[in-house]
Order: C-alpha cells, then structure tokens, then sequence
C-alpha cells in the first residue's frame, strides 16, 4: 500500500501542492512531496532523500521570497504546514509550537489560553518556521525585542556525516553540548543545518514555571492612527521633510529606556501608478501600548514630531483605541500580500536616509516607468529592546538599528519580469549608490534583513560593493555560522542560494 504522506507527480494532490506560494514567481515541482505531521516521519524522509542521493527541502508557510524551495534542483519537498499544534510543556517549563503554525493562531493560542505572545511579524499566513529561524520582527518588538529571543530550545533533524538522518534538541543553555546548534537557529535562517520540527519558546529570565509566566504579556489595548499624504502636493521638498523627520525621530527614541518602547510606526512610501492610482504618497500609521503612561499625549506628541515642517497637505484618521488581539488581527490581514509575483529587498537603518538617498526614492516612485500593480517602500519602527542584546548572544547580528527598510514591488504577468526586476533593482541601486548599490553595514546602515532574502546581494551586476552577501545579512557572526554548519551539516544535505557554506 503506498505511503498516503508522499505525494508524486501522479497523485492528483500533487497540483494543490505545487500551487505557488506567496511569491507566485516560482512554482515548486520536485519529483514529490512528503506531508510530515511527526518528527520521526520527517526523520524517515530525509533519510530516504538521503540514501537515494535527492535534494531536499522544507517549507512550512510558503512565504519565502526567493527560489529556495522551488528550486528545479530540489527533488523532495517535505511539507510542514500540518504540524502546527502549540502546547505547554511542562518538563521544559515552555511553550511547545511546531513550525507549521502560522503567526496569527499562534498568536490566539498563546493570548486565549495563557495570556502570553511572542513579539512576532503581522501576518495571519506566515508560518513559525522560516519566521523564527530568520528573526522575525513584529509591532511589540521594541518592547519585547525579536521574535528568536524568546527561543529557548530547538527540535532539528539533522544528517551526520555518515549519512544518518536524526533529531536532535538543543537548548539555550550555554552548557548543552548542542548550544552552538541552537545559537545558529536563532539567525541563520531557514532551510540550514537541518529541519526544525519543533521550537520551545519561554523569554530569557521568565520568573516562573506556569505557561502565564513564560512569556511577555502583550498590552490590553493598543491605540492607533494614521496620516494620510495625498500625491498632490507632496513636493520632493515636502517627501524630503517628511522621510527625514520621520527617520530622524527614531534616531532620537529607540533607546532601551525610550517611553515610546510600545510604539510601532510605519511610513510607507507609495509608488505613482499610470493607471488607477490610488492617489496617495505615503501613509504613516502609529500603534501605541494603550496602557502606556500618557499614551495619548505620546501618540499625539510623536506624530507632530515626525511630520513638522511637511509643507504638504494631509489628512488624519480617528485616533481608536482596540483590544490586543483585534489590533493585531487587523494588523496582521492589512499586511499581508495579495500574492501575485514579487521582488523584494530589505535594509536596517542606523539613522535616517541622506538628502540624496530621499530624493532617489521619490524619483523613482513618482517617475514615468512603472510596469506593476503595486510598489512601495515601507520604513517601520525598530530600536529599543531589539538592540538590547549583544550581537554574537544569538545569530541576528543587526543590534544597532532604529528601522528596517522593506522594499516591495508586485505584478501579475509573467511579460513584465524582466521590467518590473529592473526597475526594483535600480531604484535600491541609486539608493545605495554611495555604497556599492547595496547597505554596507557602516555608521548608517546595518546591512539586511534575512527573512527578506535578496539574491541580488549576491549578484556583482547589483553588488558592486566588494562586500559579501554573507557580511551584508550576517556580519561577524558569519565565520561562527560556518563552524555550525561544517558540525551539523557536515555532508550539505541542507542547501540552497543562501545557505551557510
């Protein structure tokens, strides 16, 4: 009888799951997948890949933003979505979540049954997997840090050198004689050393051993507004203004003693559309900790702060103040995409965009040239308690940073590929024209953010900075990412455009 959990080519499931995942540019089509929902069956098809010399890969939510998975040089899939349970464990004294769960039910789960979260992206469909292993950031990370903070021990199948597939756990303790692995898998990204089929998750110095008492409390409620910048009118002088005295406001409160730790901003810069333009520049939207001290008198202070001086005319929503959970929800269904095909590209900010940097976006975003359905560039909120640990005490490197850059483009026919790449990859080249065309870790800027991989780092037609890939999303901890894969992944079973070498 077969196997019901592998699916080939001839299983009528296998179109469903070659469907597309969030970037429809790639469509995966390996000779099968394998629908893991135990460890020891995810053990039993590495094994299997192992012994019959095929590439293997895992997802868990499908939102990877390059050809990692769908590789044509990947022959197995195995498929995580359908581990997704969340439970307490109590010998570990932590939250036990498997990598298929996706952020928004993770979220529910933790807050309905404990009263707890995590400091996590806003997306109802990313899944923990690649999420945790890159970072993750989310709107309570300043005051909660990154998401792979409150990691306190991992589930990983792994491959030996003898060719033996096996699951190992590793731990934050420093005296686990596995802590190297589980400080790689707090950085590194998905799809290295092995396959997490499992994450425990309880916050550095939690009091107590009762799940209500293992992670961060999130606020009762949160307040939220918005300023809205019509196109007309926003003069490069006022656009200057406006990114500038948003930037340089972040610059001045992202310190781990800032009274705007609960505050989680966005400016997000809105490209011109030939047709059906929906009229706006930018948009700057601010969720404020509604149990915060003055919270009111904050989110009113800072949104004056950040636009003074804008001579352009705007318009604000109604200040409302939401439940934790309905504010995160909502949060979480506005950003995410609306699928289609994608490019990306990221940047961690030490301090604001130059004068020049400015005017290159908002050439680009109001030019003539634009062969997509949407565009934009998004600069959210970072700093406080996401610098607040040192950068080799896990593998996130970037510490420094007081906003992370996202640059997003999407269209729907495959004709435009080539025109709608190149106009991404030009406007992020004249950005970081005085550093090579990319964001060289230096005194303002701290390279890039790894759950929006990028092979364009990696490309000299793009990266003309003489500076690595590696050293971009990685920076000195790269060397001790190498160390971690040579000891766990010593055969490279694990491997695709960024992985650790």
């Amino acid at each position: 009888m077969a196997n019901p959990s592998c699916v080939p080519t001839s299983d009528p499931r296998y179109a469903d799951l070659a469907v597309p995942g969030d970037n429809a540019r790639f469509t995966p089509r390996p000779e099968m997948f394998v629908l893991a929902t135990t460890t020891e069956e995810v053990v039993a098809a590495v094994q299997s890949a192992v012994d019959s010399g095929r590439a293997v890969a895992a997802r868990s939510g499908g939102h990877c933003y390059e050809n990692f998975v769908a590789d044509p040089r990947v022959d197995v899939v195995i498929d995580l979505g359908r581990m997704n349970r969340v439970d307490w464990d109590p010998v570990r004294g932590a939250v036990s979540v498997e990598p298929g769960a996706r952020l928004l039910d993770l979220y529910r789960t933790l807050y309905l049954r404990w009263g707890v979260t995590i400091p996590g992206g806003a997306s109802e469909t990313v899944a923990v997997g690649g999420h945790l292993l890159g970072g993750g950031y989310g709107p309570l990370s300043r005051r909660f840090g990154i998401a792979s903070d409150h990691v306190h021990a991992v589930e990983v199948v792994v491959v030996d050198a003898d060719g033996r597939a096996r699951a190992v756990v590793t731990t934050a303790d420093p005296r686990d004689p596995h802590h190297e692995l589980w400080w790689g898998l707090t950085g590194a990204g998905g799809g290295n050393f092995g396959i997490v089929t499992r994450f425990w998750l309880r916050s550095r110095g939690a009091p107590g051993d009762e799940p209500s008492e293992a992670l961060p409390r999130p606020p009762a409620n949160v307040l939220a507004t918005s300023r809205m910048f019509p196109r007309e009118g926003m003069t490069p002088a006022a656009f200057r203004t406006l990114v500038g005295g948003y930037s340089r406001w972040h610059e001045h409160n992202s310190g781990l003693d800032s009274p705007y730790a609960g505050l989680y901003a966005g400016l997000v810069l809105i490209a011109g559309q030939a047709e059906n333009d929906p009229g706006l520049s930018a948009i700057l939207f601010l969720h404020l900790d509604g149990e915060t001290p003055d919270a009111e008198r904050l989110l009113d202070g800072c949104l004056a702060e950040m636009t003074a001086g804008v001579d352009a005319p705007a318009f604000d929503t109604p200040v409302t103040r939401e439940p934790w959970l309905a504010s995160m929800t909502g949060l979480a269904r506005a950003q995410d995409g609306s699928g289609g095909r994608q490019k990306i590209k990221s940047a961690h900010l030490r301090r604001s965009y130059t004068d020049d940097q400015i005017d290159a976006l908002h050439e680009h975003l109001n030019g003539p040239d634009h062969p997509f359905e949407s565009a934009s560039v998004s600069l959210q909120s970072s700093g406080c308690a996401t610098n607040a640990l040192l950068p080799g005490e896990t593998a996130v490197s970037q510490r420094d940073s007081v906003l992370r850059a996202l640059y997003l483009v999407t269209w729907r026919e495959e004709s435009a590929d080539e025109a709608c790449l190149n106009w991404m990859r030009r406007m992020y080249r004249d950005v970081y024209a005085e550093t090579g065309g990319v964001p060289v870790p230096d005194e303002n800027s701290e390279g890039c953010y790894l759950n929006f991989p990028d092979v364009d780092m990696a490309d000299p037609r793009w990266n003309t900075s003489g500076v690595a890939w590696q050293d971009l999303y990685f920076k000195d901890n790269h060397a001790r990412l190498q160390a971690v894969a040579k000891n766990w992944d010593p055969l490279g079973v694990f491997r695709h455009d960024f992985s650790i070498r």
